[in-house]
């Protein structure tokens, strides 16, 4: 029999707060973190907002030596794992290090380094490359990061899905723990990619919204939804095997239940246009944690904004849930933050265990109409003030990688 699997920590770095707390009470005051580019110069660009993350110093969470030594991509990784460890309790030195892991991925890893030694390659020769470029780039020093961190010695790896990323690194470590190779695992995602290249890559695949008003840019379901806005930050939670917070008196947050995945296997940007990939996600994740689709109450949803996720992500949803789908709240933390690409997912997970503990469901910010063929609930205007047993957070990432978690308000 698989082993039950707890939350007992969160962590998180994004554009309305550096903390779960910061975080989750911008989203309760329906706080927008979008604002024009900072980090490089937009004049030639269609697309000149960007949720960036604020007021963040590395030397806040580690020393300037080790921070020197990461990226932001990193930086805001290991911020949020310390945040998450500490709420959580563990103290390493009484713990077995090889059976506490780090799944932590990354979508695309430190564009910064690659756009600045690229240049020091075209300007002054190969051999003034940074000695360190490769493990400042590469998307699995997150974890590699965090694991040095904080001594976690157990399975340490980097999901890359695109923006399933951080759904999947949680999934891989609940899978993980549920048969019994780790007893911990710290989990999520993290992005920083709102680089010159990050912004006209996707600009250029017209994901991008180009509006300039930072109140409509980021509208998932609207009608007048234009693209996605980049976000960047990261999100960690401490999973645990429900037996082993018990026995230490962790306060458990909640408990993590099914986990479902899927492939479109359709194109390489769109997801499949019925929805049936995504549905597949979502019916395995329901599957797993043995609950019927009556049961589920609130989803929250990958829901970027641009017409072809919104739509398909509705079509998945009624055909996951039939007729159901229409009692179903659904929102999308997106229209706030924006799209943190590979801590999408994880951010997410958080923030649907903040509404299931506080039984507040956030609106998605922005709405004021929704789109053509979208008439499901996607929470207009005020919050929603219920209980919330279960919540089911959907990624769905390019390739066609569809990931849903399912987490419930933990009972004994």
């Amino acid at each position: 029999m698989s082993r039950r699997v707890v939350v007992t920590g969160m962590g998180a770095v994004t554009p309305i707060g550096n903390s779960v707390e910061e975080f989750w009470k911008g989203v309760k005051e329906q706080k927008i973190g979008f604002a024009p580019i900072t980090h490089f110069d937009t004049s030639d660009y269609k697309c000149s907002l960007a949720a960036e993350v604020k007021d963040f110093q590395a030397k806040d969470y580690m020393d300037a030596k080790a921070a020197r030594r990461m990226e932001p991509f990193c930086q805001y990784a290991v911020a949020a794992a310390k945040e998450a460890l500490e709420q959580s309790g563990i103290r390493m030195e009484e713990e077995d290090p090889y059976m506490a892991g780090c799944a932590v991925g990354s979508g695309v890893g430190s564009l910064q380094a690659l756009e600045r030694e690229h240049n020091k390659l075209l300007e002054k020769g190969p051999n003034r490359i940074n000695p360190l470029f490769i493990p400042l780039m590469i998307s699995n020093m997150a974890a590699g990061n965090i694991s040095l961190q904080f001594g976690l010695k157990g399975k340490s790896i980097n999901v890359v899905t695109a923006c399933a990323t951080g759904t999947n690194c949680i999934g891989e470590a609940f899978r993980t723990i549920q048969y019994g190779d780790a007893d911990i695992m710290v989990a999520g995602g993290t992005e920083s990619a709102v680089t010159p290249l990050g912004v006209g890559g996707f600009t250029a695949l017209t994901a991008l919204s180009s509006c300039g008003d930072p109140h409509r840019c980021s509208i998932p379901f609207d009608k007048d939804r234009s693209g996605f806005v980049m976000g960047e930050g990261a999100a960690v939670v401490v999973l645990e095997e429900l037996n082993h917070a018990k026995a230490r008196g962790a306060k458990i947050l909640a408990e993590v239940i099914g986990y479902g995945t899927s492939s479109d296997a359709y194109h390489i940007t769109s997801p499949a246009e019925d929805g049936s990939g995504a549905a597949r996600a979502m019916e395995n994740a329901m599957r797993d944690g043995q609950v019927r689709p009556e049961e589920i109450t609130y989803i929250n949803a990958h829901g970027t904004g641009t017409h072809h996720n919104d739509l398909f992500e509705t079509r998945a949803i009624k055909m996951a849930f039939g007729d159901h789908a229409y009692d179903l709240k659904i929102n999308s933390t997106k229209s706030m933050i924006g799209h943190l690409l590979g801590a999408a997912g994880a951010i997410e997970c958080i923030t649907c265990i903040k509404e299931m503990e506080e039984g507040y469901i956030h609106p998605t910010v922005g709405l004021r109409e929704p789109g053509e063929e979208l008439d499901l609930n996607y929470v207009q205007g005020e919050a929603v003030m219920e209980e919330v047993p279960y919540a089911l957070s959907n990624s769905l990432g390019f390739g066609g990688h569809n990931a849903s978690i399912l987490l419930k308000r933990y009972e004994d």
